[in-house]
């Protein structure tokens, strides 16, 4: 995206007085559209390739999704399929995920692209290593919930089960559930990332979020006992990163505020 650059004061108009001002303004639109377009086209060009690339490890990446719940399921203890369709369109749906989850920095890359031109240099300098540090995250966040929060999950709920009763759950069911697992764990790391906007944009200041940590911790439990599964373990799993997202946060958002400014905002 190329904007226009302003004519200089006292240069002359070569373009005569049938040319109407509006079509400056109509041809830069159009540009905007185009290049709009142009980085869609790529974007969806390189999630359609990672997709096309993921398509023949469909059943591999289910199986490696549902290894957490499979080794904690009894001896002979297996997922089932309720639908008929479900054993073809489940990994289909998994290999989507995972290829919008791979190609994430190139369809991040495309819009920064078409927004960057338009942006002042204090904000890409600050736009940059934000959405580098979003993306970072919630590949942390997907991680942690994988290796951390599923095996403890299912441990816990594979222990509490009543006597007599078999663990048979449908495959799409457990990629719903995953998947949820993931998006919020991948989203609840975004705090840090929240908090140095919310500074960079002067509504809050590294102090007030100090001062204001004790309301912040009882908010973090509070909303991870709305969007985790009903148990403990998972509640705790994400409200103590959480916190310390929250303090990682502050340690962050005091580079973007002057040690003089905050300090001035604090009294």
């Amino acid at each position: 995206m190329r904007l226009r650059p302003p004519r200089k004061k006292g240069m002359m108009d070569h373009r005569g007085p049938d040319h109407p001002p509006e079509a400056d303004a109509e041809s830069s639109l159009v540009e905007h559209l185009l290049e709009l377009r142009t980085r869609l086209l790529r974007a969806l060009a390189g999630l359609a390739l990672v997709l096309l690339v993921l398509l023949p490890f469909a059943n591999k990446l289910y199986a490696w999704l549902a290894a957490p719940l499979l080794e904690k399921l009894p001896a002979g203890g297996q997922l089932i399929a309720v639908q008929v369709a479900s054993p073809f369109f489940t990994p289909l749906k998994l290999a989507f995920f995972v290829a919008l989850l791979v190609s994430a920095p190139w369809l991040l890359y495309q819009a920064w692209a078409f927004v960057a031109p338009g942006l002042y240099q204090r904000e890409k300098r600050l736009a940059m290593p934000l959405l580098v540090s979003a993306v970072a995250l919630f590949y942390a966040g997907c991680a942690f919930a994988y290796f951390v929060v599923l095996p403890a999950v299912f441990g816990f709920l594979t222990a509490i089960k009543p006597e007599g009763v078999a663990m048979m759950t449908d495959i799409n069911a457990y990629l719903d559930f995953v998947l949820v697992i993931f998006l919020a764990f991948g989203a609840s790391f975004q705090l840090p990332v929240a908090l140095v906007i919310l500074v960079s944009l002067g509504w809050v200041t590294p102090e007030q979020l100090r001062a204001g940590r004790g309301y912040a911790v009882v908010g973090i439990f509070i909303l991870a006992a709305l969007i985790t599964p009903p148990d403990v373990i998972s509640q705790l799993l994400l409200a103590i990163p959480m916190c310390l997202l929250y303090e990682a946060g502050i340690a962050a958002s005091r580079m973007v505020v002057p040690r003089d400014k905050d300090a001035s905002a604090g009294t």
